[in-house]
């Protein structure tokens, strides 16, 4: 699949992706790219970011692959049921947190605990050995939940502009090894 046969929807995680995030530069660099819009980016609302996903996902005009990064991740893993059978083709997943973590901050809680239940299309999880949110186990143990192939990052942070991931270019690498394998 070329990205031009998809819809590449972006899913910010708590604050939204800035300006320097690799997922705001590549919904600036990619014509594919789509932005999932939160009402508030510092309040998530385990209820209607889902909610929000699943209807950006009914109004693409194309089939929809995903592109989570930390709290997006649980935002599309909850919102699997409310997504229009078929519609998503695979997902991206980058650096989820783990929610189930003594230190985890109340704003982001209410989106524990994450399904376990294998998702029904394709997916990619990019985990780094040193994300201070979740431990490579975890993330191993989610990727073998979901279904999800596994990337180790390697040291490399919560894989954000902070963590000296602006442009990414192996994550974009990776991004397309994904939509190749859908054909």
């Amino acid at each position: 699949m070329k990205s031009s046969d998809a819809v590449l929807l972006i899913v910010p995680g708590w604050q939204g992706s800035g300006p320097d995030h690799w997922q705001s530069r590549w919904e600036r660099s990619l014509s594919a790219a789509r932005r999932v819009m939160q009402a508030d980016w510092d309040r998530p609302d385990p209820t209607e970011w889902p909610r929000r996903l699943a209807e950006a996902v009914a109004a693409a005009d194309k089939p929809v692959v995903a592109i989570a990064h930390s709290l997006g991740v649980p935002t599309l893993i909850h919102a699997v049921p409310l997504l229009p059978a078929g519609k998503v083709r695979a997902a991206f997943l980058v650096a989820p947190p783990d929610l189930d973590r003594a230190d985890i901050d109340p704003a982001i809680a209410g989106f524990a605990p994450v399904p376990t239940a294998p998702l029904p299309f394709p997916s990619v999880l990019v985990a780094s050995r040193t994300d201070p949110y979740c431990d490579y186990r975890r993330a191993e143990g989610f990727a073998l939940d979901w279904g999800a192939a596994i990337v180790d990052a390697g040291d490399a942070g919560h894989i954000n502009a902070e963590a000296g991931y602006g442009p990414w270019p192996e994550g974009s690498v990776r991004l397309l090894g994904l939509l190749q394998s859908l054909g």
